[in-house]
């Protein structure tokens, strides 16, 4: 059977064509180089060089083979170029599931400091309800997920990155103040996201409303929430991560602080406990975290 240091060996003669060189450039003696490819070619059934003591020369089958074992180079290259950027975090392609009361927000926050300390990170971003990301990275069919917490994840891991609170959002003309307090929020007027969407149960559990109430209004994103309560239908609840694009530029809304025993709701990385690359892990959620404190730290800073 022929053997890849063979491979290697001939693709080195036929490169030099000088046996002496050949070894050379491989750290081995001319007998080794000459004595392996003999071998080679025994094993082959046929002459891949003509040599003599001037020259060597490459055979027409000779040719046909060398063709063939630089394909089969190649293809071991790549196998080792996988197994070393499998050791190097973050070079490897990731398919990360995110929730929509999360992705449009965040995205934006942390992909410049991603760009920026992993150029060769290639993301696959895949927005999906939670139910369904846990699903998905429980079948392999994607790396890992950024879920809002708390929420059930039997049999996964969780890696906790960011934690905030709520912001009560409604025109200026219903309410002026920064802080609000549960007690104080008028539940028929609350406009709240359809079911399936964690951050509902998130909002009605940081305001310890019960869950068959009756609410004013429900919608599939909070954009629309956004504008609806803009426009004076009513009231909703934000997380901190998508004030500065959802309300911060709008003159009509007024937001007020949740002020209620937080965080209201937590960020993480989940993940199969069986993950080849715990590095990769942590290492984003350190540039998530970072990202976030700088990013939220500023368009709070500007806001007030």
């Amino acid at each position: 059977m022929v053997t890849v240091k063979q491979i290697h060996y001939a693709l080195m003669v036929e490169k030099k064509l000088h046996f002496k060189k050949a070894a050379d450039a491989c750290y081995i003696s001319p007998s080794t180089l000459s004595n392996a490819i003999s071998e080679m070619e025994s094993q082959l059934g046929v002459q891949v060089f003509e040599r003599t003591n001037k020259k060597v020369i490459v055979t027409n089958i000779g040719k046909v083979f060398l063709k063939k074992a630089k394909d089969i180079k190649s293809s071991i290259d790549e196998i080792n170029q996988l197994s070393e950027s499998q050791n190097k975090p973050l070079t490897m392609p990731i398919n990360l599931g995110i929730i929509p009361t999360i992705g449009p927000y965040f995205i934006p926050l942390v992909l410049p400091a991603l760009q920026k300390e992993f150029p060769d990170l290639k993301l696959k971003i895949i927005e999906a309800q939670s139910s369904a990301l846990i699903e998905k990275v429980n079948n392999g069919e994607i790396d890992m997920a950024i879920l809002a917490m708390p929420y059930k994840v039997e049999g996964l891991l969780s890696f906790k990155f960011w934690e905030e609170n709520f912001y009560y959002i409604t025109n200026k003309i219903n309410y002026r103040k920064t802080k609000i307090k549960a007690k104080d929020i008028d539940i028929s007027n609350l406009m709240l996201l359809d079911d399936g969407h964690c951050l509902k149960s998130h909002v009605l559990a940081a305001c310890k409303i019960e869950t068959n109430k009756q609410y004013s209004m429900e919608a599939s994103s909070l954009t629309t929430l956004t504008q609806l309560a803009a426009g004076g239908m009513g009231s909703t609840l934000v997380p901190h991560i998508a004030i500065d694009q959802l309300v911060n530029s709008n003159s009509l809304i007024n937001k007020a602080l949740l002020d209620e025993p937080g965080p209201h709701r937590e960020l993480a990385i989940i993940i199969r406990p069986s993950y080849s690359s715990m590095e990769s892990v942590e290492l984003l959620s350190e540039v998530f975290t970072s990202s976030l404190q700088k990013k939220l730290k500023a368009h709070s800073e500007q806001s007030f």
